[in-house]
């Protein structure tokens, strides 16, 4: 390249390095002279920064309080206080506690039915009971006993009555139709029956004889009870038979 061609583009350079100079230096003095560059720019600023200073405690949580705080003060370094304080955000309010619910009411206990103590095994005895004989007009030649419970508490007519009728030297048998089903229980106050056959009407019984006493044991074996018979006595012969206890009149005269 020549001299002279080196030398027409360092003067065009320099040129136009001279005409940006002069316009820079022409914009500055139009700025100065309006009074507003550098302060247009710092208020910008400051509302950029007041603007994000403000929008900063509400995105992370800030309450209302602290976004007040910071617009009163204004400053960058009081938005700054302002936005640490809201992050901290308010605690949300407990909520209430519920109410414990009131303990449901026990079931009222079940009244507890009485025990069934079932049946008594205390027998029936001569000092606990009250005795009768009575004759019946029918059926014929029978005597009916009847033992009432003279006591306090439930007792048991086991088995037969042994029958002594006034010098007799052994009892009469039973009659083995004529057991229940069930033992007859008394309660206090209560009476149980037994028949007598006295004899045959037939007359065919032997060994007759008219007797105006009567023993009566239990099975229990204490002592005897002496019920009173007829004035005229009773016929007896060797077909005399007892009846197991029962329970009504009509059971025990069957037989």
């Amino acid at each position: 390249m020549s001299t002279r061609t080196r030398r027409t583009r360092r003067t065009h350079r320099t040129r136009v390095f001279a005409a940006a100079a002069l316009t820079a230096a022409a914009l500055t003095l139009t700025a100065c002279s309006d009074g507003q560059g550098v302060q247009d720019e710092g208020s910008s600023t400051g509302s950029a920064s007041t603007s994000e200073s403000t929008t900063s405690p509400k995105a992370n949580g800030g309450n209302s309080s602290g976004a007040g705080q910071t617009d009163q003060v204004g400053s960058t370094s009081g938005g700054s206080t302002g936005g640490t304080a809201g992050s901290s955000g308010t605690s949300g309010s407990n909520g209430a506690s519920g109410s414990t619910g009131s303990s449901g009411s026990k079931g009222a206990t079940g009244s507890t039915g009485s025990k069934d103590s079932g049946p008594t095994r205390t027998p029936c005895s001569s000092s606990s009971t009250r005795v009768t004989a009575t004759e019946v007009s029918r059926p014929l030649n029978h005597l009916l006993l009847t033992v009432t419970n003279t006591g306090s508490k439930n007792c048991n007519l086991n088995g037969y009555p042994a029958v002594r009728f006034g010098e007799a030297q052994s009892v009469p048998p039973v009659v083995e139709d004529s057991k229940p089903q069930a033992v007859v229980t008394l309660a206090p106050g209560e009476s149980g029956y037994a028949g007598v056959l006295l004899s045959v009407g037939d007359g065919n019984g032997s060994n007759g004889y008219t007797a105006k006493s009567l023993e009566v044991y239990f099975n229990d074996g204490a002592g005897a009870a002496t019920p009173s018979l007829p004035a005229k006595g009773v016929y007896v012969d060797d077909s005399i038979r007892v009846t197991y206890f029962q329970s009504t009149m009509a059971n025990a005269l069957a037989w």
